[in-house]
């Protein structure tokens, strides 16, 4: 009997929009892709110096896609110091065993899902946030530590903002950054968390502490240093989740 190939209606709508956002914000540009083909072909990983002077680019410039590339979980970052020691260490790019053709968003499993909100629902209110914002926020951490040496980038809260999106875009979160009356934000079409937020909204807090945890980490800050806002949420109604940041 033969065996289908999986298709786009065996995708809840959540799961395929995710994974076209995901998709298209990674791979959208074409100099990017040409970026990512090259860097697949360098088992060592490839710098940004490298990249800029193949492909004739401003090293900003290739920094900046290959950083993009690193948000969507598609390239990882080693740091290496020279065989002497000295000198400031580079930063190589490599792919992860995450492929655009295969490429899916983070599935969530419905029953987990439930059985932590309702965890964290037997808890007092107070406590349950705070503890599934932690737990965010140290997500958010290593999550912006596997993009590379954070602490040399010295980004801006803007160009920080639009790696966090980045990185929840490739799971399953379909963010975007942008600036409403001189406020930034992210903005969230899709949660990968599903129905079980509309009957646990605590859940909400670990997508909070995961920004948290991100832009601290990006920026060189404290959590307690970021000014993380709910301004509205899938699961009070709302069409999508916009989380206001500042520092």
């Amino acid at each position: 009997m033969d065996v289908k190939p999986p298709t786009r209606q065996e995708l809840n709508s959540t799961d395929f929009s995710s994974m076209v956002s995901a998709l298209t914000s990674a791979f959208g540009d074409p100099t990017r892709r040409e970026i990512y083909l090259y860097v697949r072909d360098f088992p060592e990983g490839a710098t940004a110096s490298g990249v800029a002077q193949h492909f004739d680019l401003h090293p900003n410039v290739a920094r900046h896609h290959l950083d993009k590339l690193a948000g969507g979980g598609y390239l990882h970052v080693e740091v290496q110091r020279s065989g002497s020691g000295a000198g400031r260490p580079s930063k190589h790019y490599l792919t992860t065993d995450l492929l655009p053709e295969v490429a899916l968003p983070v599935r969530h499993d419905d029953v987990l899902v439930t059985l932590l909100g309702r965890a964290l629902d037997a808890l007092p209110a107070g406590v349950a946030e705070q503890l599934a914002t932690e737990v965010g926020e140290e997500y958010g951490r290593l999550l912006a530590r596997s993009m590379g040496d954070t602490a040399e980038q010295q980004r801006s809260l803007r160009t920080a903002l639009h790696a966090v999106a980045d990185a929840l875009t490739a799971h399953g979160f379909a963010a975007h950054a942008e600036k409403r009356n001189n406020e930034m934000r992210i903005v969230s079409e899709h949660c990968p968390f599903g129905e079980a937020v509309l009957d646990n909204p605590v859940i909400c807090a670990v997508d909070r502490g995961m920004v948290s945890g991100l832009v601290s980490e990006l920026l060189g800050t404290e959590p307690s240093e970021t000014a993380v806002a709910l301004q509205s949420s899938r699961a009070r109604g709302d069409d999508v989740c916009v989380t206001a940041v500042g520092s």
